[in-house]
């Protein structure tokens, strides 16, 4: 379910103090309910890739991808120097040093993002092209009944003109195809898992 931003913005995240010049661009409640030690499952999940680990079955997403990459591929969009420690700094040189000591979660791989830190109820990771420097941000958030959820926030700072009008022309497909499909393939192997968590 989408969130308004305030539903990032209004909670005491640590990523605050280190992408304050990035714009909240979407925040979501993801299917993942859990209790108060489940968080480090949801990064493990989120971190194995798109969809949480399993590949997303929606032929809308994957189209959308394949057309997205190839672009990238033709226009050198995602060439090492557009990425983060080329065109842009890392964010990692703005950790405080709690921060930059991190669980062995926070270097795992998350595709295309690159971990920036982990802490008990938050996780950050960036991307950097050409068209914009990114964070995805995971939170884990008690749901009011006793439970515990996990939030998803997406920062962006596009990348001038170019990425200002990028952000706004994706806009419709992410969406309508790319964040629907996403949700659920999270949702399916939250479920999926369930055993795992509960064997600790």
């Amino acid at each position: 379910m989408r969130l308004p931003r305030t539903a990032h913005t209004s909670r005491h995240w640590r990523i605050h103090e280190i992408a304050g010049d990035f714009r909240v661009e979407d925040v979501w409640a993801l299917p993942t309910p859990g209790g108060p030690d489940d968080f480090p499952h949801l990064v493990r999940q989120i971190a194995n890739g798109a969809g949480g680990g399993t590949a997303v079955s929606s032929p809308v997403y994957r189209l959308l991808f394949a057309i997205r990459w190839k672009l990238g591929a033709l226009l050198g969009w995602d060439k090492d120097d557009a990425g983060t420690g080329a065109r842009v700094r890392t964010l990692r040189d703005r950790l405080p040093a709690d921060l930059r000591k991190g669980p062995q979660d926070a270097d795992a791989p998350s595709g295309p993002f690159t971990p920036l830190y982990q802490l008990p109820d938050e996780w950050a990771a960036e991307l950097a092209n050409r068209t914009v420097h990114a964070v995805m941000h995971l939170g884990w958030v008690p749901d009011g009944t006793g439970g515990y959820h996990g939030r998803m926030a997406v920062l962006v700072k596009p990348n001038g003109l170019f990425g200002t009008v990028y952000m706004a022309a994706i806009k419709p497909f992410r969406y309508l195809g790319v964040y629907p499909a996403l949700l659920r393939a999270i949702g399916r192997t939250w479920q999926a898992n369930a055993g795992e968590r509960k064997a600790g």
